[in-house]
Parts: structure tokens; sequence; C-alpha cells
């Protein structure tokens, strides 16, 4: 419990050594204070009834964006306004993009490492122990491919033209159809196929996740902030793989065996069937699912900020070469 911790003790110790440093002696950094007279009209913050434009003026917002109740609240209020803001970790854990973002990777990606570590004993249970080897180079080889694709943004804006934050959803739709699949037929077909999409989606957004992070909440911060956000592997390692181990034993028979060389005896619990990881499964793509809506939620929230960046670029470029 203690390596859990200290994941989320170290930012915290850091951003109050920060904020002692900055406000208990009294004394500014020179850095900051350019950073102040940058731009003092352009706001950080989109207001409720208020979107940022690249040269700093809000316009309001469409009259069916503040008509949509709760549901325009969460979509649109707070949103970043530019990209590249600097994010303590006291703003950052305040962030309403953040906990999208977290909870985006944390019933993402960690899913997906979670099932390649009980992969040996998923195909076991399936009767494909012999295929396992094959098993593991698809997920490697995908998961490789994943990490390939995730420089698919860096793009020209004229080949491709969709914020980091939409990549990183499109990356998250095969988790749930390759968890829901293997759910509903499990055979070899099934799982090859359901592993592959499974590598891909995870080998992408564990590349992606650190570009994101830096355009989202600033490329100074980035060290601390992301350390915040990959807590959710050691969690989501130890909740879904509860969660495997709970469905495994329920379904399981008691075993005894003795070991040969030394005449230890030991009970174990072996689950042989589909049984065995069906439920697993389902739950896994459900909560796939969940981390699907929730970066879906998290690009149309930062949508206008990259599109007022790429305006911004685009103005330059033109400047520059006029």
């Amino acid at each position: 419990m203690v390596l859990l911790a200290l994941p989320l003790i170290i930012p915290a110790c850091s951003s109050c050594s920060y904020f002692d440093t900055q406000h208990g002696t009294g004394t500014t950094d020179p850095a900051s204070q350019l950073n102040q007279h940058d731009d003092p009209n352009k706001p950080l913050l989109v207001s409720d009834s208020h979107q940022i434009e690249p040269d700093g003026v809000t316009q309001k917002e469409p009259e069916h964006q503040l008509q949509g109740g709760c549901c325009g609240t969460i979509l649109y209020k707070g949103c970043l306004a530019v990209l590249g803001e600097e994010h303590s970790a006291k703003k950052l854990i305040w962030s309403v993009d953040f906990w999208l973002y977290y909870t985006a990777y944390f019933c993402g990606a960690t899913v997906g490492l979670v099932y390649s570590n009980n992969l040996g004993q998923i195909a076991q249970s399936l009767h494909q122990q012999s295929q396992l080897t094959m098993l593991l180079a698809v997920y490697s080889s995908c998961s490789f491919f994943g990490r390939l694709l995730s420089a698919l943004p860096n793009l020209p804006h004229r080949m491709v033209s969709l914020a980091r934050t939409g990549w990183l959803a499109a990356a998250l739709v095969p988790m749930p159809m390759a968890f829901f699949l293997m759910w509903k037929q499990q055979d070899v077909g099934a799982l090859v196929a359901g592993t592959a999409m499974v590598g891909l989606s995870s080998g992408f957004i564990f590349a992606a996740a650190v570009s994101v992070t830096s355009e989202l909440f600033g490329p100074n911060s980035i060290g601390v902030n992301h350390n915040i956000l990959i807590t959710n592997i050691p969690l989501g390692s130890l909740l879904y793989g509860q969660i495997a181990a709970m469905v495994y034993d329920a379904n399981g028979q008691r075993m005894t065996l003795m070991d040969n060389r030394t005449g230890i005896i030991d009970t174990m619990i072996v689950c042989m069937g589909v049984k065995c990881y069906s439920t697993t499964f389902l739950v896994w793509g459900c909560i796939t699912l969940l981390g699907l809506v929730s970066s879906v939620v998290l690009f149309i929230r930062t949508k206008p900020a990259y599109a007022a960046a790429g305006r911004s670029s685009c103005k330059h470029l033109h400047q520059v070469s006029s």
C-alpha cells in the first residue's frame, strides 16, 4: 500500500514545496513576471457562456450548448482555452479534463496490460496452451504497430486534421469490441483477433499518452503530471487482476499436487473451459466501454482548443511565408 501511495505523495510534496517557494519567501520568479505580461487580457479558461478565439477574444457559445443543461455543463464548463497551459499538481487534481483523461487511461490501456499479464492462464483455460507463444507474438507485434500509429497526429494537418484526443478516442474503439468478441466466441480465431485488437489499442495509448499530457497540462510540468496519471496502472492492475482471480477461483476446482523431487504437497485451484474468463471478458468489455465514453467527452471538451491552436499555427505560417 505504501508503494501504491508513493506516486501521489511525491507530486503533492513537490507542489507544496513549489507553493512555499513562491509565496512563503516573498520572491517571484523573473520568468513568471514575463509570463504575466505576455497577454494579460487573454483568458485561461472558457467561461460557461464563452469560448476562446486565437486572437484572445472570447465569443459567446452557441445557444444549443447553453440549453444542454447538465450535459452541457459536463461537455463545456471549464474547458481548456489554450493548449500547453501549465498545470500544477493542485490545479491538475481539480481539472475535469484530467479526470476524464485519467478514466480513459484507467479503463483502457491498463485493462489491456492486465489482459496481457493473464494471457498464459487464459490460453490454458481454453485448452490453447500450445498457441501461447503465437498469442504473445501477436500481442507484442500489434502493440509495436500501435506505438508506430501513435505518430499519426504529428502528420501535417492537410493530411490528418483530428485532435490528438480524438485519436485517443479512436484508439479505444477496438478495446471493448475485442473483449465482447472473446466473451461471445471463445475459440482460437476470436482469441487471436481479440489479442491483436487489445495489443494495437494498448500500444497506441501507451505511446500517445505522454504527448497528450504535455499538450493538455503543459510541457514544463509533464514529469509530475504524467506520474500522477500513471498511478492508474498499479491501481488498475490490482483491481482488474482481482476481478479475474475471483471469477477464475469461483469456477475452478481445487487440486492437490505433489512434487516428485521434493515430496512437497501443494493445493491449487485449476479452472478449465470457457466459464473461467467469460464473465471477466464481459466485465472488462463494459469497463473499456466506459473508458471510450470518457475519451469521447474529453475530445469534445478539448476540440475547440485544438482548433484554435491549428488556426493560430496556420496564421503564423502564413505570416512567415508572406
